[in-house]
């Protein structure tokens, strides 16, 4: 998830008052809901299987401090504020928990992943010169969601192999297998959600990736 910073126009000096964003508007879909579109095949993983799919929110203005605003205004909801993007997903497991004596064994973990990318969408008609500013923008925050998408396909990976193969003694109802995967899956979760932070930290901080999106956007056509 991107969440909207405060933009600051680069005056050249270093300085600058907080700026609000106005609208945008655009027709088609953007380049990089098409690039995103294309990347997402179904695809299955150890057996199970992933899909991805792309939602927009739609943003209206003409120049680009306009579609920041608007993003400010419609954004996907994150903590009190508003945020540009946001990658979700639903994952559901078939497990097959067998019985082997007295034992419990975690036979397999079958998953199913369905990733959702939230993307802003300019309505409406743009000057060429703003909708060169806003797909250089839009390409970029659709490249940083899938680095999302590709840390949630990950944590899949590393649920499945925590999971298949677990076993206890003396466990007939499997109760002490399904605690003991219980916790593990709460480090994955906490690691994940962990990496998450870092990495929007990272990409939102000064002269970061997203940070210098969102200057060149405001402070463009």
């Amino acid at each position: 998830m991107i969440h909207r910073p405060a933009a600051t126009p680069d005056t050249g000096s270093g300085s600058g008052s907080a700026s609000r964003p106005k609208p945008i508007r655009r027709p088609a879909l953007p380049a990089a809901l098409a690039l995103l579109s294309a990347l997402l095949p179904a695809a299955a993983a150890a057996g199970g299987s992933v899909s991805e799919r792309v939602e927009t929110y739609a943003v209206s203005g003409a120049t680009g401090a306009a579609l920041y605003e608007s993003i400010g205004l419609h954004g996907p909801k994150a903590g009190g504020g508003r945020a540009i993007a946001h990658t979700g997903f639903k994952l559901t497991w078939r497990r097959d928990y067998q019985n082997r004596g007295s034992a419990c064994v975690l036979a397999s973990a079958v998953p199913k992943l369905v990733i959702t990318y939230t993307l802003p969408k300019a309505k409406g008609r743009l000057s060429p010169e703003v909708a060169a500013s806003w797909k250089t923008f839009i390409d970029g925050v659709a490249t940083h969601e899938r680095v999302h998408g590709q840390h949630i396909r990950e944590l899949v990976e590393k649920i499945e192999a925590a999971s298949i193969g677990l076993s206890a003694e003396n466990d007939p109802k499997c109760a002490k297998v399904r605690a003991t995967l219980q916790a593990r899956l709460k480090v994955l979760s906490d690691e994940r959600v962990a990496r998450e932070q870092d990495f929007d930290r990272a990409e939102l901080s000064p002269g970061g990736t997203v940070h210098q999106l969102i200057l060149t956007l405001v402070n463009g056509p």
